[in-house]
């Protein structure tokens, strides 16, 4: 059975109590990392009570003690037991102003979004809401609006009602172009959506790089079609957590087995292609994420993608590892992972992610550069 936790207030040792703001300053200080960064990693992990009727939201806000930097995070809304109160645009520690809330938007699977103030794009051509499996995935319990591609017709509509609602109505500043959706169960159908893909931004007059989120392009051939069709293209392996996967995941993924990782990424790479991973902090013992990370630093080209596990429900908070209902945990983790990524001298990507372990600094030195 999983570890059953309680969601409670934060603490001085990061665990539970009265959640002050002087008790996350020391715990910045025992870690040697940034109040900002632990203010925010905390908002992510205990949520935020409101009086907002909705579930998750994308949240934009800027934290009083550095409002020249504006944040987005989704965040579960309902979590009445969190030391995080949302009232008006105030975002309060156990009454204490934390942080001014400039936008919430309700996290709906969509066909596509931008990010990086209109560099990014992530789409969603082929019906993420209907992604069913593994069990930590909040998708399932949000509203979709998100379409299912079944023709380059389709990927050409959603590009054009992408154009309209760029900040400057030009694709052609797209830099990244992310491919997120788990419904793609099979390696051909991956190949061939891609392979569609880039010509319908070419018609669209975007060169952006690819990125795809899967576990299904596995083989050589797959690798090779890929850089001589698509590329520039990064493969960001969804590589989630190392243990319990047959419990916690839909078969596609469970039957990555870890020790297979680093050979796959490998491959890929030789391939031509960029390579990265996503990864959820939270699920796995210290030691076995320590292990995994390591196992995959000297095979990727782009920093992974980390991301605090939200729990956003009762069930959720189950899946936790024991002690990652602790914000201790996560500090941890931040180091751990910083070690093991030093060698590569690869840095986080503020944008890249909504639930990252990252925000001011990284390994001690300046994150922020004024792209978002």
């Amino acid at each position: 059975m999983p570890h059953l936790s309680t969601r409670r207030p934060i603490s001085s040792d990061g665990a539970v109590g009265t959640g002050r703001l002087h008790d996350l300053e020391q715990t910045a200080l025992r870690h040697n990392v940034p109040v900002e960064d632990v203010l925010l990693i905390a908002v992510n992990l205990y949520g935020i009570t409101s009086d907002q009727d909705r579930h998750r939201a994308r949240v934009n806000l800027r934290l009083v003690r550095r409002p020249d930097v504006a944040w987005q995070i989704i965040v579960p809304l309902n979590q009445p037991a969190s030391p995080f109160r949302l009232r008006g645009d105030e975002l309060s520690l156990n009454g204490e102003v934390i942080a001014h809330v400039e936008r919430i938007d309700a996290d709906e699977a969509v066909g596509g979004y931008f990010r990086n103030e209109g560099r990014a794009a992530t789409l969603n051509p082929n019906a993420r809401s209907r992604c069913v499996g593994c069990g930590w995935c909040p998708n399932t319990l949000e509203a979709a609006a998100d379409p299912r591609m079944q023709e380059d017709q389709g990927l050409d509509a959603l590009l054009r009602a992408l154009g309209e609602q760029h900040p400057r109505r030009n694709l052609a500043e797209l830099e990244e172009v992310t491919v997120s959706t788990g419904c793609f169960e099979r390696e051909g159908a991956a190949v061939a959506h891609l392979t569609a893909l880039r010509p319908a931004l070419e018609r669209a007059g975007v060169t952006a790089r690819i990125g795809f989120l899967t576990s299904v392009l596995r083989t050589d051939e797959a690798f090779e079609t890929i850089a001589s069709q698509v590329s520039p293209f990064v493969l960001r392996l969804t590589a989630e957590h190392f243990t319990r996967r047959e419990a916690l995941m839909k078969a596609t993924k469970a039957d990555l087995r870890p020790e297979q990782m680093p050979g796959l990424l490998t491959r890929a790479r030789r391939a031509g292609l960029d390579t990265s991973y996503t990864y959820i902090v939270g699920l796995d013992p210290m030691e076995n994420l320590m292990h995994g990370v390591n196992e995959l630093a000297g095979e990727v080209t782009t920093f992974p993608n980390v991301q605090v596990f939200q729990a956003h429900t009762v069930i959720m908070q189950g899946m936790r590892t024991p002690g990652a209902e602790s914000l201790e945990y996560y500090l941890q983790a931040r180091t751990v992972i910083e070690r093991a990524m030093a060698k590569t001298g690869l840095r986080p990507v503020a944008w890249e992610c909504y639930r990252p372990l990252w925000y001011f600094t990284y390994a001690g030195e300046g994150l922020v550069d004024g792209r978002r």
